[in-house]
């Protein structure tokens, strides 16, 4: 709408309300003078009170005092004395001043009551849109599975949702007016005023509370609480909202248990650890001294007795000297192996190209004589512990020595492998190799796929390289063919930046 038909819509309504007053006017001034035509008398004033009052209430004030005016004029003319003149008389003022005074009190309490009845319309009207917006509001509310409902500040339910009857079993009908506290019998973690402190300085609160259903079950709820103000900032409602976390406090509560449980176990079980390696380092040192005092009476024998015992005895000698060695060796590995656990790892940064050299170095004096084609890759740095990474290669680096001692041209390789978050290390050979049904023997202490009296060993050194890897957070594995080599992994994490 432009802006002359706004003012056309207007004149016409001051038009129209104007009018309304001539009008008015006009008709009682007609019904006065019919009914004093018949001799009825004092008719006229509130006839005139009327049409002013009728204006007063459908035009407004402006109209109205338009109708007083109009009615003052005609009363005087028509109906005083000397009539058909605007002429008053000294007798007649008074009369005509408590006529125009009562009728600007019609007028008045016309045009008051006529406000306050549009404004008592109008605040009908708000509070109709409101209810509407109101109920549409808590029918979508209904919708959610949800538990949700207000309480006033004195913790009296005034709305409850489908979903809090679904959690706790009462029905609307059953919670709107009944104290949300007794109802549901909240127990708290925390004094109620201290939360209804934290509500008005914040206006929201969160956290855990217990209440209790229709059928007297217990059920942990996550509480949220929102404060609703008024236009004057006075607290007037909380919303609450809350959510079934039972099933999930009584799971933590499971998941606490285990974890006091598995924490008791592994106390239990590094004392057994701790005593096993004691008992490990304690055998093994005891061993020395009486194998010590075997071997050395066992030599001295040999020398004195060489010429006078036959060669089979001397074969028996020999023996008791050969298995006398492998016992030391033996408790040497056991020792070694014992260490490892109750050595802490001392991690530098370690370069594994150097480390393979070194161990190539240190196991060179038993491949004396053998033809052996070496091929060492590229190996990075790596974090570790120094010494122990060095006994790993030496180990692994020793075992591919010994399984290729059958073949004319043995091949060692030494190699690394680069894969997402690890670093893989491998030492490959063309040895005899294994059946891989039994690799799940090869890493275990006193384990052995060949007979002794063909291969020498403990059975200790890969249960070594294993117990050192995993005190490194990395893991081993092997393959293998029989007759076709072998092949022994082990991974480690890579260090940051790598």
């Amino acid at each position: 709408m432009d802006g002359s038909s706004l003012q056309q819509r207007t004149a016409q309504a001051h038009l129209l309300r104007y009018g309304l007053a001539v009008v008015s006017l006009s008709i009682a001034l007609g019904l006065a003078l019919l009914a004093h035509n018949y001799n009825f008398r004092n008719v006229e004033v509130p006839v005139f009170l009327l049409a002013v009052a009728l204006t007063a209430w459908y035009g407004g004030s402006g109209p109205a005092i338009v109708a007083l005016l109009l009615s003052i004029a005609f009363f005087d003319y028509f109906f005083t004395e000397p009539r058909y003149t605007l002429y008053v008389t000294a007798a007649d003022l008074p009369y005509l001043l408590v006529f125009t005074a009562f009728a600007l009190l019609v007028a008045w309490f016309s045009a008051v009551r006529r406000r306050v009845e549009r404004e008592l319309r109008q605040a009908r009207d708000h509070l109709q849109i409101e209810v509407s917006e109101r109920t549409q509001q808590a029918n979508l509310l209904n919708l959610t599975h949800d538990t949700i409902f207000v309480r006033d500040m004195s913790n009296v339910i005034t709305y409850w949702n489908r979903g809090a009857q679904e959690l706790y079993g009462w029905t609307a009908e059953d919670a709107v007016g009944k104290s949300s506290l007794q109802l549901l019998q909240t127990i708290f973690p925390v004094p109620i005023d201290d939360i209804r402190a934290e509500l008005l300085r914040t206006g929201r609160w969160e956290g855990e509370l217990r209440k209790t259903r229709a059928d007297g079950s217990q059920v942990v709820v996550a509480s949220r609480w929102s404060l609703r103000r008024d236009e004057q900032q006075r607290a007037v409602a909380i919303l609450e909202t809350n959510n079934d976390i039972t099933e999930r406090k009584r799971r933590e509560q499971e998941i606490q248990g285990l974890n006091v449980e598995l924490a008791k176990r592994s106390a239990e079980l590094e004392a057994i650890n701790k005593e096993l390696e004691a008992f490990a380092y304690s055998i093994s040192h005891d061993l020395r001294a009486p194998l010590r005092h075997m071997s050395g009476f066992t030599e001295l024998l040999q020398k004195r007795a060489t010429a006078a015992l036959d060669e089979k005895s001397n074969r028996y000698i020999a023996m008791i000297l050969d298995s006398a060695k492998r016992m030391g060796d033996l408790i040497d590995d056991l020792l070694a192996f014992s260490r490892i656990g109750r050595t802490e790892t001392q991690k530098t940064s370690v370069s594994l190209a150097q480390l393979a050299r070194e161990a190539v170095a240190e196991v060179r004096q038993d491949t004396q004589g053998r033809n052996i084609a070496w091929k060492i890759g590229a190996l990075p740095d790596f974090s570790g512990d120094r010494a122990m990474l060095r006994l790993v290669l030496v180990n692994l680096i020793s075992n591919a020595i010994k399984f290729t001692r059958t073949r004319e041209h043995a091949e060692i390789e030494i190699g690394c492998l680069d894969e997402n978050n690890d670093l893989i290390v491998f030492v490959r050979d063309n040895g005899v190799g294994f059946d891989m049904k039994y690799v799940n023997k090869l890493f275990g202490v006193f384990q052995r796929l060949h007979q002794s009296d063909a291969f020498e060993g403990t059975g200790i050194g890969l249960a070594t390289v294993q117990r050192i890897i995993h005190r490194h957070g990395g893991k081993v594995w092997a393959d293998g063919v029989v007759d076709g080599g072998a092949s022994f992994y082990f991974s480690v994490p890579k260090p940051q930046g790598y």
